[in-house]
């Protein structure tokens, strides 16, 4: 029998520490959230793996270094309200849901929300609302968020979800930049957001974030 609770050890003590992620909150959730029980059956094996973990239609498990580095950066508070874009099978919001005050949770696909319920349900998340929808429409009715984080890259980041942070709020981004990405922070200030360098990380681009390219003759 597989002992997945050392591989959870082995997770932070060789990919998410040495990262310089040191928030006591970020390093439990990751040894309390069985992140095995939130990927397909058949990848399970390779679930603590230091990569991105493809689940289906092209989206990834965001490896355990960017995630945690991604809200190390955010630095979210117990009494906080997040927005987590493309949630898959509900593993990044079991994780801030340890973090945060509650968590909506944001995927397009019902069969994937079906099963985060059940998973988030049977893991003891009971802080995280689900909510299907496109990923580029966020859950305005559950907002304003004090915190957005999205679950792979963008090239185009929609005015609709900014619109959903709270004044003062964060968002991370894992930008697209050619052969690169870019992880940002941003802060929304006066209304307008200002973007700080993060570190730099690797995924697909989400469906919806994709730039729109202009045609020309």
């Amino acid at each position: 029998m597989t002992d997945y609770t050392s591989r959870r050890t082995t997770m932070v003590d060789t990919q998410v520490r040495p990262s310089d992620v040191t928030k006591f909150p970020i390093i439990n959730a990751m040894l309390s959230v069985p992140r095995e029980a939130f990927v397909p059956q058949a990848q399970r094996e390779t679930a603590y793996a230091g990569e991105n973990l493809p689940v289906d239609e092209g989206r990834v498990l965001l490896e355990p270094r960017t995630l945690a580095k991604m809200l190390d950066a955010l630095d979210i508070q117990n009494d906080e309200m997040v927005l987590d874009i493309g949630c898959g099978l509900g593993y990044s919001s079991a994780v801030i849901a340890h973090i945060a005050e509650a968590v909506v949770a944001v995927d397009d696909n019902e069969e994937r929300i079906e099963e985060a319920q059940q998973i988030l349900s049977d893991t003891g998340a009971d802080n995280v609302i689900l909510h299907q929808a496109a990923l580029s429409e966020g859950a305005a009715a559950h907002g304003p968020y004090d915190a957005i984080i999205l679950q792979g890259a963008v090239e185009h980041l929609p005015d609709s979800l900014v619109a959903q942070l709270k004044e003062g709020g964060r968002i991370a981004c894992l930008f697209q930049e050619g052969a690169l990405g870019v992880v940002r922070i941003g802060y929304l200030l006066d209304g307008e957001l200002n973007w700080r360098y993060s570190f730099n990380a690797g995924a697909p681009v989400l469906p919806g974030f994709e730039k729109h390219h202009a045609f020309t003759l």
